[in-house]
């Protein structure tokens, strides 16, 4: 990662935080394509946005939990809009921990700020996501390994300020 992407976000980037209020923070390029008609990122592309920042969090190799990119599937999503993000307030940064941790269901929360945005002020969107394991051959969730569960543990709080 280049020092200068970290700059540009405004930030630290990955993990960061000390245990109990751990927090993974992905930097993502606003694409010209993702604003819409009101030059604001469109709905359907902040999802997508949100989407990839989890990937480096939960399913890069080397990553405890890079067997859910095998099989999880999301089961509730609730995105709220407390600001506009566009084009020029890129790359965004995306905060991510979780909210609660069960057997084959997490809880993923996401804060999305603009790279002006600090962490103290609220971000302009809110997203929390549940996500379960999936066990594509049996179509039926799935109880999570040790090493996944720990994994998300190490994210595990309520909020990370």
């Amino acid at each position: 990662m280049s020092e200068q992407l970290v700059f540009d976000t405004g930030g630290p980037l990955g993990v960061s935080g000390e245990p109990g209020r751990m927090v993974y923070t992905a930097a993502m390029p606003v694409r010209w394509s993702d604003q819409d008609l009101y030059h604001h990122v469109n709905h359907a592309r902040m999802i997508t946005l949100i989407e990839e920042a989890r990937i480096p969090w939960l399913f890069e190799e080397g990553t405890p939990t890079s067997t859910l990119a095998a099989g999880a599937v999301m089961t509730d999503l609730a995105v709220k809009y407390r600001g506009q993000i566009k084009h020029a307030d890129g790359p965004i940064r995306v905060r991510m921990w979780c909210e609660k941790v069960g057997g084959a269901l997490f809880v993923a929360r996401h804060e999305v700020r603009g790279r002006h945005t600090p962490d103290s002020e609220p971000p302009e969107v809110d997203c929390t996501a549940r996500i379960a394991a999936f066990d594509l051959q049996t179509q039926r969730p799935r109880r999570f390994t040790p090493a996944e569960r720990e994994h998300l543990l190490r994210f595990h709080h309520k909020d990370p300020s």
